[in-house]
């Protein structure tokens, strides 16, 4: 007898709807599965007790982007120590200047060319150095990083600025190079499991970013010394880094993780008169481990998940075309009053959270809506579709306007709803793509697979924060 496998196996299905005329299909479809993960038929599948495994890939989802997040977030920290340049003292006044201006620049320099280029080496390295070797060693030297920067926050660094800025440069593109391979690293380990797990990761990953977009509000409403609010800032990442590296250790003691996480079988060697479980961009595939397999074969990735990679590039690359560059300058219309809302709380709440809780929310409706498929054309559309975002927000009331005198939308509640369904979209489309991808190639290929589809996301992310600049100049 045929047991069914888990529902997330299959992409795009819906057991709901599933009748008793196509149990046929359903037996045929976990036969492929088994032969997909190398199951004998009576192998049984072990449950994901308590949910612990969705719980830990969630967590690691937190912490592959909270980090950065608080990097990221503590501007008033940065504009303190570097504001410093610009003291008489220091004698720097017109460099300290350049680096305020262009301070959110350099970080964006700084940590999507480097991650670009390490998700390429952990393409490589995919089969040469375990995945367990890469999750740890990138989270030891982000926590190293944080460390430093701890110690940097109570060390007098109005003397040597240039130094410190340096300092911190570099400290960004060694914390963004291995927040990239730690989290890749991840989703194509998830790329085995069934796709609730990839969707944890995901969702995860939003989170990070909501809490840190909340601890950002909490700390502007009570803050009274920014270097204290900013070690605690960074306490927490490094706090929260030790607790994602217990938790990835506790993770091969699951049953139901060790399951997924156990050796991949040779690929099949298929005769004429059979056809091979994948469709045809799917070439044959040697064992891992053998001489011809420490690269993995990289263009029939590129052809099976070539609709999937577009999409993903393109959500990103509308995203970060929008948030944050036009979002954060857009202001309330009722700025003049002077209430705090107006002022200290607009962007902070309607923008930072309101996108991120956007983005979690999509992320977490894949759990239970995967329509649609990863076949379907109805995905791509959709995706383009987000393209009316851009008008949209250039529309509201972003400031400073030279060449588009007009406001359209004269209320703050438009600016408020376009940032949430930003969000929300993101999180649901961007998710959809990137759990399809692992789970339409050979599970020899998942891992290298989500390297790929992260690398459209680098892309994506890259593409958007370059034709952001020319944006912004045109408004």
């Amino acid at each position: 007898m045929a047991i069914v496998p888990e529902d997330d196996c299959h992409p795009g299905s819906n057991p709901a709807d599933r009748s008793a005329s196509s149990s046929l299909q359903a037996e045929q479809e976990d036969l492929l599965e088994r032969q997909r993960d190398c199951l004998s038929p009576g192998l049984q599948r072990p449950e994901d007790r308590f949910n612990a495994t969705y719980i830990i890939f969630f967590s690691l989802g937190v912490g592959s982007l909270m980090p950065w997040s608080f990097f990221i977030t503590a501007k008033e920290y940065w504009m303190f120590k570097l504001g410093n340049a610009s003291s008489p003292a220091t004698g720097e006044d017109s460099a300290g200047s350049d680096i305020l201006n262009y301070f959110e620049s350099y970080l964006a320099v700084a940590s999507t060319v480097p991650s670009v280029l390490c998700l390429l080496a952990n393409f490589l390295l995919v089969n040469r150095v375990s995945v367990h070797v890469r999750v740890l060693a990138s989270l030891s030297i982000i926590l190293a990083v944080f460390m430093v920067m701890i110690v940097l926050v109570k060390v007098d660094t109005s003397s040597w600025t240039r130094g410190f800025f340096a300092v911190t440069m570099v400290c960004m593109v060694i914390m963004s190079s291995a927040s990239t391979v730690f989290s890749s690293s991840l989703y194509g380990m998830t790329g085995s499991f069934p796709m609730r797990n990839s969707q944890a990761l995901l969702s995860g990953g939003a989170m990070g970013g909501t809490v840190c977009a909340v601890a950002s509000l909490v700390d502007l409403a009570a803050s009274s010394d920014v270097s204290d609010s900013t070690l605690a800032f960074f306490l927490t990442a490094v706090v929260f880094l030790g607790l994602c590296m217990v938790l990835y250790l506790l993770l091969p003691r699951l049953e139901y993780a060790r399951y997924y996480m156990r050796p991949i079988c040779p690929a099949r060697v298929f005769s004429g008169d059979e056809e091979p479980l994948q469709d045809s961009t799917s070439a044959p595939l040697v064992a891992p481990g053998s001489s011809d397999s420490q690269i993995p074969p990289l263009r029939p990735i590129l052809k099976t998940t070539a609709s999937l990679g577009f999409c993903v590039l393109y959500v990103f690359f509308v995203t970060s075309l929008i948030y944050p560059a036009i979002c954060t300058n857009i202001e309330s219309l009722n700025k003049g009053s002077g209430s705090p809302w107006t002022t200290k709380f607009f962007a902070p709440l309607a923008v930072f959270l309101l996108y991120n809780f956007g983005d979690l929310c999509g992320r977490q409706l894949t759990a239970w809506i995967q329509v649609p498929g990863p076949k379907s054309k109805v995905l791509p559309g959709l995706v383009l579709l987000r393209t009316c975002f851009v008008p949209l927000f250039v529309l509201c009331n972003y400031q400073p306007r030279v060449h588009l005198r007009t406001v359209v939308f004269q209320s703050d509640i438009y600016p408020i709803v376009f940032c949430s369904l930003l969000g929300l979209s993101n999180g649901y489309l961007s998710t959809l793509a990137l759990i399809y991808g692992p789970k339409i190639v050979p599970r020899e290929l998942a891992e290298a697979t989500g390297v790929v589809l992260t690398f459209y996301l680098c892309m994506g992310l890259l593409l958007g924060s370059a034709c952001s600049t020319l944006l912004v100049h045109l408004i």
